[in-house]
């Protein structure tokens, strides 16, 4: 019963969160697509609500000419040894792994990237079988023929559900970490079950709703506030933690932040308030 309780299925997306860039962005400069293009095509689409959020790569991919007719599997793999990751992953890994007496934490990757991407670029770091992302069929000469799970929107609920069921944890013992507003879907269903949710950005979206925010180039920063509210640690525990994996803590610097909107009075409706929206993380 011990082990059971202190068990737990730690999920991670993968562009932006343990990556610098976005993988949508490195397979356009490879296949000779302008990024601006690239970025315009998803903003529009991401507008228009056609795909879930995080999904436009794979609309892209399947239906969009320019990008249908250039890419192919190997291009998805290239993509994964080019993308930038952020520093210690692997030590991330480990860490959760095996690195708290009493308590062990399964990593797992849930992304709407390819999954060939994601791969290929965590490969010798996260086993294949912890990976879950877009997955498409291919004909024999590499080229996208369907879909056949994308893992954007509640596609990563879905995920997150079976991975839970399978390896028998309570949905109080889930943490996610994220990036952006694809990650506002799982985060309120890990949050409404008493789940433990960690922002990686500054987005508005994605920090409103996650009960910390972690800012750092180096993938190990989300382990802090783990250390913090679930193990029971201080502070002066969790450096001497970080110092013993021969990382310094050189700043912690915990602030709130206010997002106000202000829009001038107009003379016609001057009776009325001015509104004032404010929204605080």
């Amino acid at each position: 019963m011990e082990t059971i309780l202190k068990r737990y299925l730690f999920a991670s997306d993968f562009d932006q969160t343990l990556t610098f860039n976005d993988s949508g962005y490195v397979l356009s400069e490879l296949v000779g697509i302008p990024t601006e293009e690239f970025e315009r095509r998803a903003k529009g689409m991401a507008k228009l609500n056609l795909v879930q959020q995080g999904a436009e790569l794979a609309y892209l991919l399947l239906h969009d000419p320019e990008f249908h007719g250039r890419v192919r599997k190997h291009h998805l793999y290239e993509v994964g040894k080019r993308i930038r990751l952020k520093q210690n992953i692997e030590l991330l890994y480990k860490v959760l792994r095996d690195g708290i007496d009493g308590y062990n934490f399964d990593f797992y990757v849930l992304s709407a990237a390819p999954v060939e991407v994601i791969k290929s670029a965590l490969e010798g770091i996260v086993p294949p079988d912890h990976i879950f992302g877009t997955e498409f069929r291919y004909a024999s000469s590499g080229e996208i023929e369907s879909l056949v799970r994308a893992t954007a929107g509640y596609g990563k609920v879905t995920v997150l559900n079976e991975l839970q069921s399978d390896l028998q944890v309570g949905p109080d013992h889930i943490i996610y970490t994220g990036d952006g507003s694809s990650d506002v879907h799982v985060m309120l269903h890990v949050n409404t079950r008493e789940g433990f949710t960690i922002a990686v950005s500054e987005s508005r979206q994605v920090a409103q709703v996650a009960k910390r925010t972690v800012l750092s180039s180096n993938a190990l920063a989300v382990f802090a506030p783990i250390l913090e509210d679930i193990v029971g640690w201080d502070r002066l525990q969790i450096r001497r933690f970080f110092e013993s994996q021969g990382l310094l803590i050189q700043e912690w610097d915990r602030v709130r932040t206010d997002w106000l909107t202000l829009r001038p009075a107009v003379a016609a409706v001057e009776d009325r308030p001015q509104v004032v929206v404010a929204q605080t993380a």
